[in-house]
């Protein structure tokens, strides 16, 4: 081969070497990548990370997600969002250069999810496009609007006494096992119908409870506007705090469109509880010395999110229902303190009342609502007032009669009104009535057409009173939404009622009443 044919070989395959070198070379990124320098439960600590942003989301080890909770100058603290167990010391971890973000849509909607939008239902991994930020600040005061409609819940007690309105945060708390979820899962069964999206965010919970709860709603069809989003009591800590952030954020979206949302938190107090963890492990003080690191300024920035926007915004509403577990009946505790003076009323449930079966428990001197008078529907503010006044007479006369025999016929009369009162505001559970039915029974209660029938036989007469109104008015809850003080309806359903209820009082007059006494009850 002479030395021409051997030049145009060696650049043949000088070509070809460049041809196939260029097709596998890869562009180029750069990226700021850090070493775990050790890992704790539920938390790891990062090095070589200088430019990384606060609540921005990392990448750890085998693909282990968490997000930059603290930043000191030597290294950052990373909250795990995935089992500690699979990050080890000296693993890479990965900037995403975004802050925490979810997805959200009208895709959740009936859907059982965790914090981080993934599927927890068995189903496909959902599908929106659309994500938001977890943690960011609430609507400014400018972009908010009066809360002036209604939150029914289809509870007598709670509509008629400690309304809320759509916008509003309502505080529900007592001790365990005193029915706080089902006041929370009435209200959201009650939204059937009512174009109101609901949001069950799980905190902690036991899964078998949870499960019940998710159960419920399919049963009764409300996961039909429903989003459950859920994490698990034994789930990292890192997800638990997240976890009302995110269901936030899923609410937000539909509010902003301009729907009304309804959120639950269940509970807030084992949120707290995660959130401690969290500071002790990264090292940070956990109480008020801590702002705004403090689990005031934690639970303030996420019910501060919940408003009614102006109608140039869309008009939309978050209304948020919080749950907090008190400890021996002492609301005036750190958490519960904390929401208290951060939400605009709350619903108290009393052991006692649950002991003795007065459910919902909930103790109306010990609960308030500093909003929902303005979005009550006006046929309540009718009977409402008088209702109030008489039931609170009612308790302070009831514990005083205890120590005596000897009482007055008025103390008397007032003692069982007030019993009857008490009776007409029981309800079982996921019993939730229609507003114009309500405002019937309460009206009858009030006038003091019940006085005259047995404790034992309130239940039948609430029915018959019900039948009567019903096939006497026709449209009963839309009269009811527009009925003022001076409206005729009043007559006419004071006519209805007295008709309906006298031939029942003549026909139970001898029956007594069955239940069995208290002892102490005079």
């Amino acid at each position: 081969m002479g030395k021409n044919d051997l030049d145009g070989v060696l650049a043949d395959v000088d070509r070809a070497v460049e041809r196939g070198v260029s097709g596998f070379l890869a562009d180029l990124k750069t990226g700021e990548v850090g070493r775990v320098r050790s890992v704790g439960q539920g938390i790891a600590w990062v090095e070589g990370l200088g430019q990384v942003k606060f609540e921005e989301l990392v990448t750890a080890g085998s693909g282990v997600a968490g997000m930059v909770l603290d930043i000191l100058s030597d290294r950052v603290g990373v909250v795990l969002f995935g089992p500690s167990e699979s990050v080890h010391a000296g693993d890479e971890v990965r900037r995403s250069t975004r802050v925490l973000d979810v997805p959200v849509g009208e895709d959740l909607i009936g859907r059982v999810v965790d914090p981080l939008g993934r599927p927890l239902d068995g189903r496909a991994t959902p599908e929106g496009a659309v994500r938001r930020t977890v943690l960011h600040d609430a609507p400014p005061i400018m972009d908010r609007a009066p809360v002036v409609l209604p939150l029914q819940t289809g509870l007598k007690v709670v509509d008629a006494l400690i309304p809320i309105g759509r916008g509003q945060r309502e505080l529900i708390l007592g001790d365990r096992q005193t029915g706080k979820t089902a006041v929370a899962l009435d209200t959201m069964v009650n939204q059937t119908g009512k174009d109101v999206l609901c949001i069950y965010c799980s905190i902690g919970q036991r899964s078998s409870g949870t499960a019940r709860i998710i159960e419920t709603l399919q049963r009764q069809g409300a996961m039909a506007y429903t989003l459950a989003v859920v994490v698990d009591a034994d789930a990292p800590p890192g997800l638990q705090y997240i976890a009302p952030y995110a269901a936030t954020a899923m609410g937000e979206h539909f509010m902003d469109a301009g729907k009304d949302v309804l959120i639950v938190y269940d509970d807030l107090t084992r949120h707290a509880v995660a959130y401690r963890q969290l500071s002790l492990l990264l090292r940070r003080p956990p109480g008020r010395e801590a702002f705004p690191g403090d689990i005031f300024y934690v639970h303030s920035r996420l019910l501060e999110r919940a408003t009614h926007l102006r109608e140039e915004l869309g008009g939309g509403s978050l209304t948020a229902l919080p749950i907090a577990e008190t400890e021996a009946q002492n609301i005036a505790a750190y958490i519960p303190t904390n929401l208290i003076s951060i939400t605009d009323g709350q619903i108290y449930l009393s052991p006692e009342l649950f002991r003795k079966g007065i459910l919902p428990a909930v103790d109306v001197g010990k609960s308030v609502s500093r909003v929902g008078g303005k979005a009550q529907l006006p046929a309540y503010r009718k009977v409402a007032g008088a209702l109030r006044l008489s039931y609170t007479q009612f308790q302070e006369l009831e514990s005083f009669a205890r120590f005596g025999t000897r009482l007055d016929d008025r103390t008397r009369r007032t003692l069982e009104h007030g019993r009857r009162v008490r009776a007409v505001l029981r309800q079982n559970e996921l019993g939730t009535m229609p507003a114009g039915e309500q405002v019937a029974i309460l009206f009858a209660v009030s006038q003091g057409l019940f006085d005259e029938v047995p404790e034992s036989r309130i239940e039948e007469a609430e029915g018959v009173v019900l039948d009567a109104v019903r096939t006497g008015i026709a449209d009963l809850d839309e009269i009811m939404a527009r009925a003022g003080d001076e409206d005729p309806v009043w007559e006419r359903l004071t006519h209805l009622i007295t008709n309906a209820i006298s031939p029942f009082k003549e026909s139970h007059a001898d029956t007594g009443d069955t239940e069995p006494q208290d002892p102490n009850r005079p």
